[in-house]
């Protein structure tokens, strides 16, 4: 049984990342105009046999973390398909009609290549999630379980390039691991968000082979706070992690699993801080 310090600790990781970049990050200019201090290069470990890695020192809506895995899982590039109205999280960035282009679902499960026969090319898909569940459960030594949403001929048709740019399980013995490469970190908004995000996809991707989910491992390129959410993470560094979540998960295949079938348990999080996204 892990004690209530190891558990603390796994959640200060975070908080020790929100200092880092204030004390030694780089001023920079960004796309949004707002302004970030940043650090290139870093990275977190979250073991999940500790709890499920939810911010504690700030609320996280949980349900708009579940409902946006299982929008990518399916592969859903429209915010109407499975967003709208439960979250608003993609609002921002989708048309008029909802539409976000070839995104992050849209790659792990459609990725388009043309294939060449009888003289011509003909169009086909991959579906690079199932693909890697299959690996995992007949070939788990394989060092090539990736997954990856950054298709350079596709990122112009994209609304919001990924952030979150390609992942890779890892098998030792009876347990699951996942590291995410992030690209562009958004510290106060985003990261929270991405840690539960992913941590959700390795303990499902898990129950599914037959697994203990272990280490979520999360490695950042460029990690940045805006200069509008210095205040708000202030405000939060002065709070104290409390014990970790659980989530429980229906026993059912992996692209089975409805919203419905998902449980937090024990979840008692300090009040929610609110931060202005930059689009």
């Amino acid at each position: 049984m892990l004690g209530l310090a190891t558990i603390l600790i796994t959640m200060k990781h975070y908080l020790e990342l929100v200092r880092n970049v204030m004390a030694n990050g780089e001023r920079k200019t960004d796309r949004t105009g707002t302004g970030t201090v940043s650090i290139f290069g870093y990275q977190m470990r979250f073991d999940l046999r500790e709890g499920f890695p939810l911010m504690t020192t700030k609320k996280i809506i949980f349900e708009s973390v579940l409902r946006e895995l299982l929008w990518l899982i399916k592969g859903a590039t429209n915010i109407h398909d499975g967003l709208m109205p439960h979250t608003s999280i993609w609002n921002a960035w989708a048309l008029d009609d909802g539409d976000l282009g070839p995104v992050y679902g849209y790659q792990w499960r459609h990725w388009e290549q043309f294939v060449g026969q009888d003289g011509a090319y003909h169009k086909q898909h991959i579906d690079q999630l199932a693909n890697a569940i299959h690996t995992i459960k007949v070939n788990p030594a394989s060092r090539r379980i990736i997954v990856t949403a950054w298709n350079p001929s596709d990122i112009d048709k994209m609304q919001l390039p990924p952030c979150h740019a390609f992942y890779q399980f890892n098998v030792a013995g009876a347990f699951l691991d996942l590291q995410l490469y992030q690209r562009s970190a958004d510290i106060a908004v985003g990261v929270p968000f991405n840690i539960a995000s992913y941590a959700l996809l390795l303990q499902m991707v898990a129950q599914e082979c037959g697994l203990t989910a272990r280490h979520f491992v999360h490695t950042f390129g460029d990690a940045h706070i805006y200069t509008n959410h210095v205040e708000g993470l202030n405000r939060q560094l002065e709070r104290v992690p409390k014990s970790l979540p659980q989530v429980r998960i229906a026993n059912k295949p992996f692209f089975d699993l409805k919203y419905e079938d998902f449980e937090l348990v024990g979840y008692d999080p300090d009040p929610f801080i609110k931060f202005p996204v930059a689009v």
